[in-house]
């Protein structure tokens, strides 16, 4: 049943994604979007984690926040 749903739903939106282009803008700029806020917060949580082998003297970059564990 929610294959079929699926389904109909990927249809519906491919035959109305040719006359509305808005649509898709606004999937693409919800993707890049998400993609910036991924990178941003993993890139957060990987400095302030404990450090890899080799990294122990690295200094943290002081755009990346200081978190309390």
């Amino acid at each position: 049943m929610i294959n079929l749903l699926f389904t109909y739903l990927l249809t519906d939106i491919s035959l109305t994604s040719q006359d509305n282009s808005g649509y898709s803008i606004v999937l693409t700029a919800l993707l890049g979007l998400g993609f910036i806020v991924a990178v941003t917060i993993g890139s957060t949580a990987w400095y302030n984690s404990k450090r890899p082998v080799g990294w122990e003297d690295k200094e943290r970059p002081d755009i990346v926040p200081e978190i309390d564990k």
